[in-house]
């Protein structure tokens, strides 16, 4: 067994930092249903996630192996392949941020680590047959299973509680949305954790740390589990805010539905080893829910642009990898050249974030989106409703009339004096 690098200790570093921004990029997964319908505070329930998330990680390392022996070909790769593919995840990742956009991190780091490999080695370095069974097939189908199975559990609970007490089924159903987002953190752990596992171990294969087919040492579980959990515990207050208000209003009944779904959803694919977006997952099963409830509304523009970013990650970081592994190509210089590009990167983003901070405070103030086209056309041509119509003269004759029946405050001298109204 060799030494581990310089070069070998900056990727496993950049690896769980890429591992701490999947935390608070993903954070949204399991909590923005339980934050919006106001089932936990929104401190409380990043602290619990996080907690989950890391016991999650020890749970399982099958999707580890599966991104350490599964995806590319280990021989004649370079670790600073490795590093190139944590760079274009990282970015992507931070930019899908800034915009509040749910994109999948899996993805990122898939499209990061494709792009590098190729770049390096041709597409000779791609098992593409993995690629296909447990990644692309998973993130057509996840989605789509989550969001028909939320939908119709959440037509289901309605149902069951249609004859019973509206308070006390909402109390019930927010009992059930805690405990079912603790569900989706757990296995959130036992699957996105992994893949960071699944990195390292590959980096230390490579560098000849360890031998091929080995499972993540213990160290490599533990460093990859806090690293998430702590990202999960700052929160991504933009994800969170898209999720939970920007696509649907949840009742208690539809995040309870939304959560059980997606968690069932996301356990299955750690067992066998499919690599899933849990991103994709829950956003499907908010979708679902939405669409579950009777006279529930769906912001599709607000889903449209997650759809285009689900479209986009593989793509998107795999052209940033392959940037990457051509400039560390060029030797010392060119590694270091990276390095530096991705804390500029990642500097401005975070500044462009300060400009219209989100945070804990206003997580669930939503803007109203402008009307659409169509919406602004039927209104144009619907009629007032029957009555009185209200002209601009006989409105100001009604507010003279009002002001006239109020009575003049005291002028003593105890009075306040007039303030403009505020509204």
């Amino acid at each position: 067994m060799e030494h581990i690098t310089l070069l070998l200790g900056i990727v496993i570093v950049t690896a769980l930092v890429f591992d701490f921004t999947n935390g608070f990029h993903d954070t949204a997964n399991a909590m923005a249903t339980t934050i919006s319908t106001g089932a936990l505070r929104p401190k409380m329930a990043v602290a619990m996630s996080a907690a989950l998330n890391l016991l999650g990680a020890f749970l399982s390392v099958e999707v580890a192996k599966t991104i350490s022996g599964g995806i590319i070909n280990e021989k004649g790769i370079r670790v600073e392949v490795i590093f190139a593919a944590l760079v274009g995840a990282i970015l992507w990742n931070l930019l899908t941020w800034l915009l509040g956009l749910p994109s999948s991190s899996s993805h990122a780091l898939f499209g990061g680590l494709i792009g590098a490999a190729v770049s390096s080695a041709g597409w000779s370095a791609v098992n593409g047959s993995t690629i296909v069974t447990k990644v692309l097939i998973p993130a057509v189908a996840a989605p789509i299973v989550a969001g028909l199975a939320s939908m119709l559990a959440t037509r289901l609970s309605y149902a069951i509680g249609s004859r019973a007490e509206n308070k006390a089924t909402a109390k019930g159903y927010r009992a059930g949305s805690i405990a079912s987002a603790g569900l989706v953190s757990l296995a959130h752990g036992t699957n996105d954790a992994q893949k960071t596992m699944g990195i390292i171990t590959l980096a230390l294969v490579t560098g000849g740390v360890i031998a091929p087919g080995s499972n993540p040492p213990t160290w490599v579980i533990v460093s990859a589990g806090l690293a998430i959990a702590l990202g999960t515990y700052l929160g991504g207050w933009r994800i969170i805010r898209t999720l939970g208000k920007g696509l649907t209003d949840l009742a208690p009944q539809q995040g309870f539905a939304a959560q059980t779904s997606a968690a069932t959803a996301i356990l299955a694919s750690s067992h066998i080893g499919f690599s899933l977006s849990t991103t994709q997952v829950c956003s499907g099963a908010v979708l679902g829910a939405g669409l579950g409830r009777k006279g529930g509304v769906v912001r599709w523009s607000t889903a449209t642009r997650m759809l285009a970013a689900w479209i986009m990650t593989l793509p998107a970081a795999g052209l940033v990898g392959a940037g990457a592994e051509l400039l560390t190509k060029q030797g010392t210089w060119g590694t270091a050249a990276t390095g530096v590009l991705l804390i500029a990167g990642a500097g401005v983003i975070w500044s462009l974030s300060r400009r219209k901070p989100i945070t804990v405070d206003n997580v669930n103030d939503v803007e109203t989106e402008p009307v659409g086209v169509v919406t602004a056309a039927i209104a144009a041509v619907t009629p007032p409703p029957a009555g009185q119509l209200v002209t601009a003269d006989t409105a100001t004759d009604a507010a003279a009339d009002l002001k006239a029946t109020i009575p003049a405050p005291d002028a003593g001298p105890s009075a306040e004096p007039t303030r403009p109204a505020t509204v």
